[in-house]
């Protein structure tokens, strides 16, 4: 499986995921062998999320990534709803306890909703500065990036939010540089 290294953290991630977007659906057994095996064959970055399942596809991947989460890439998200300062917190960690780690890789603002982005950014920046709770933060599905940079920066005018995001916090990678590293011939 092709790797490549993932931003500051110097981790090298699988460029092919698993997503398990209505992964509990199925038979649990055959769920968390199938994602057991995608890790054995180098798929080892896991995306999912409280929404999927009502954080039952969590569940899932706290099972199938037990006793191997060193391995995994770990990706989850809050519901817009949720991400105020104090709910992004809050859903943060009931997401580790539904995947039974004490950490994600990456912790997502699924979409813009109804919260001021702000509030969102300082739930994340709070979760990067709590020892190691999460080590990237993002947004995951923004209509209006140049709206969400503005909400972030304080700045009225337009923005690139590919070249203003940053993903880990202040000094991080920007979107731009991941896209560049992840996807060199197209950016």
């Amino acid at each position: 499986m092709e790797r490549r290294s993932f931003g500051r953290t110097g981790r090298d991630v699988s460029v092919v995921g698993q997503g398990t977007w209505y992964i509990e659906r199925g038979d649990r057994a055959e769920a968390v062998a199938a994602l057991r095996r995608g890790l054995d064959l180098g798929m080892t970055h896991i995306d999912t999320a409280a929404m999927y399942g009502s954080g039952a596809a969590e569940r899932v991947v706290g099972e199938a990534i037990a006793g191997r989460r060193d391995e995994v890439f770990l990706v989850s998200k809050v519901l817009p709803h949720n991400a105020s300062r104090r709910g992004t917190v809050a859903a943060c960690e009931a997401s580790l306890a539904r995947l039974g780690t004490d950490r994600l890789d990456c912790f997502l603002l699924h979409w813009r909703g109804p919260h001021a982005l702000e509030e969102t950014v300082a739930g994340f920046e709070a979760l990067l500065r709590a020892d190691g709770v999460i080590q990237l933060a993002d947004g995951a599905t923004f209509g209006d990036l140049d709206a969400a940079t503005r909400a972030i920066s304080g700045d009225d005018g337009p923005l690139d939010a590919w070249e203003m995001w940053r993903v880990d916090g202040p000094g991080g990678p920007t979107l731009a540089e991941l896209a560049r590293a992840v996807f060199p011939d197209q950016f």
